[in-house]
C-alpha cells in the first residue's frame, strides 16, 4: 500500500469487539466499508453540557436482538454529523470518541450514537476507524477471535424462537 508504513491488521466481515473503557466488555461488530462512521447502539440518548462543554449520556446495549445488561455511559460530544440511514432519511447525530479493541488492537474511533433496535449488529465499525491499518477480508469471520461461551450465550436472542 503506498502512502502507509504500517503493516495492516486482517479482519473479517464480522468481529467481536471490546469497549472496555465505557464498560462493555464485548460486543459483536460489522465492518462495514460502505459506511464512513461507525455506529454504536444507544438508546436514551440526551446532550447535557459539563464545564461548558457539550456532554452526551446514553444507554448502551451489547448483546444483540436483546436488551439486557444494558451500560449508561456519559461521554463528551466530539462532533456531530448528518447521516443518512439506509433508507434515505437525513438525521444529525451526536459523535462520541471510544477506544476499540480490534482484531488485536487498540484504536481511537469516531462513534455516531443511534438506535440500531432493529439491526442485527449492535454496532458498525466503517472506513474512518478502518483507515487506521485494517484489511477486509469479506469471506472471514472472527479473526480476533471470540470471547468464551458463556459470553456468545448472552448474546443469542432470548425470547426469540430460533428454527435450529
Amino acid at each position: 500500500m503506498i502512502g502507509h508504513h504500517y503493516s495492516s491488521t486482517l479482519t473479517g466481515w464480522r468481529e467481536w469487539v471490546s469497549l472496555s473503557d465505557i464498560g462493555v466488555p464485548w460486543v459483536k461488530a460489522k465492518i462495514d466499508t460502505g459506511a464512513q462512521t461507525s455506529a454504536l447502539h444507544a438508546t436514551e440518548i440526551s446532550e447535557f453540557e459539563r464545564d461548558g462543554a457539550p456532554w452526551v449520556r446514553f444507554v448502551a446495549h451489547p448483546w444483540q436482538l436483546s436488551d439486557e445488561d444494558p451500560v449508561a455511559v456519559e461521554l463528551p460530544v466530539h462532533d456531530r454529523r448528518i447521516v443518512r440511514s439506509s433508507s434515505g432519511h437525513a438525521q444529525e447525530r451526536p459523535v462520541v470518541l471510544v477506544a476499540v479493541d480490534f482484531v488485536g488492537r487498540r484504536i481511537s474511533a469516531e462513534f455516531t450514537l443511534t438506535d440500531r433496535d432493529g439491526m442485527q449488529f449492535r454496532m458498525l465499525i466503517g472506513r474512518e476507524a478502518l483507515r487506521q491499518g485494517y484489511v477486509v477480508d469479506s469471506a472471514a469471520s472472527f479473526l480476533g477471535g471470540k470471547p468464551p461461551k458463556h459470553v456468545r450465550r448472552r448474546n443469542r436472542a432470548r425470547g426469540v424462537e430460533s428454527p435450529n
